[in-house]
């Protein structure tokens, strides 16, 4: 990998963790959903400081070149993403059903108490 390559990498993944920490500053990310984003930027600052980690790696997987190893490597964290996204989505679609379900029970009891009333009111 030359220098100038790792110095724009470095450049930007240094503006990743800025992203990064400014949406979590301003509340746009909850810290336990950036988990994945951060070891994510995490590892591939090690491969940029340490270029010998992703040959490694090509070695291990018998690819032939770099590129094809980090981009097996990227499409791998993606799909990571998308799980956990996705698995997120899914919890909070089973809260959302349960909170309906309890809102309509509780206007059910609230319109039932408010015909108890109407119906003992004294006629005048």
């Amino acid at each position: 990998m030359s220098t100038t390559l790792r110095i724009v990498l470095l450049i930007g993944i240094v503006l990743y963790f800025a992203v990064l920490v400014g949406l979590l500053r301003v509340r746009r990310l909850q810290l336990k959903y950036t988990l994945l984003w951060m070891l994510m930027g995490i590892f591939f600052l090690l491969m940029v400081i340490f270029p010998g980690i992703l040959e490694g790696i090509r070695d291990l997987l018998g690819f032939q070149d770099n590129m094809n190893t980090l981009f097996v490597i990227m499409i791998g964290f993606l799909i990571l993403l998308i799980m956990s996204v996705t698995s997120i989505v899914s919890g909070q679609s089973e809260k959302i059903k349960e909170l309906a379900q309890e809102n309509a029970l509780l206007e059910k009891r609230i319109r039932e108490l408010e015909g108890d009333k109407t119906e003992n009111r004294p006629l005048s």
